[in-house]
Parts: structure tokens; C-alpha cells; sequence
């Protein structure tokens, strides 16, 4: 049996921070695609398959905690800038994307916006363990 206490250590954490107002559809629908960003580019990151008492194989997930905050838009902004001073790449996602359908058309709604004015509703990142506590410092978790 692992040491399940060793096996939480992490050096590095992942979190995702929402606006606060948003609907319960549109916080699990950010949630999910900025979280899509880290496993997509991150080695190890993902794990290997699950597989069931029957022999079936189903889809590999993060090897670690994804944790959930939840900020007022001025909070998350501070938390945006924070990332960018840092030089901690993230997974954004402003208020235009839910009127998007395609990858295409949220890039294009994305790229004329200075990063100053996007109108984030929620992001995502993984970085070292330490960065991302002062990254996300205030911030409570969602609940």
C-alpha cells in the first residue's frame, strides 16, 4: 500500500480561480476548458489509464489536486497580474468566449484585447508550489 501522505506532496500545484458571479454551467465550463491548457501541455502531468475490475481501459486524469477559487473580478485581475509578473503562463478565459462555439473563434476574440483589458471570468495554472501561494494570496477556495 503507497504512503497515500507522500503521495499528496506536491512541488507543484494547480488551481483554477472563477468570478465569483458566474453560473453554476458557466464556472464547470470554464473550469474544464482552462484546465484543458495545463494537461495539454504539461509532461506528467496526466497520468496513466484507469483501468476497472473488468479489464476496461478508461481516460487518464491529473496525477495531482486540481484546487477551485473563486474571486471578484478585480480579485481575479489581481491574480492575472500576478501571474504575468511572475512569468507564469496560464489557461484564460474572458466573458466573449461563452458566445463562441470553436477554438478558432475564441483565439480570434481573444487576440485584439490587450491583456489589460480582458475581461477574464476565469483562469487556470500550474506552477511551483510556493509561486502559486502568493499567486492566489487572499483568494478564498470555492465553495
Amino acid at each position: 500500500v503507497p504512503d497515500t501522505q507522500a503521495a499528496m506532496m506536491f512541488d507543484t500545484k494547480i488551481v483554477v480561480v472563477l468570478r465569483d458571479d458566474l453560473a453554476d454551467w458557466q464556472k464547470l465550463n470554464v473550469t474544464a476548458f482552462t484546465v484543458s491548457g495545463i494537461a495539454g501541455t504539461v509532461p506528467g502531468v496526466v497520468g496513466e489509464d484507469y483501468v476497472d475490475g473488468s479489464g476496461n481501459h478508461h481516460l487518464p486524469m491529473f496525477v495531482q489536486p486540481v484546487l477551485i477559487y473563486s474571486a471578484e473580478s478585480a480579485k481575479l485581475r489581481t491574480v492575472y497580474e500576478r501571474t504575468l509578473r511572475r512569468g507564469v503562463r496560464c489557461a484564460i478565459f474572458t466573458e466573449e468566449l461563452f458566445t463562441t462555439g470553436n477554438d478558432i473563434d475564441n483565439r480570434a476574440a481573444v487576440l485584439p484585447v490587450p491583456s489589460e483589458q480582458l475581461n477574464l471570468v476565469g483562469l487556470a495554472l500550474r506552477a511551483e508550489r510556493k509561486i502559486v501561494d502568493k499567486i492566489v494570496d487572499g483568494v478564498p477556495l470555492h465553495r
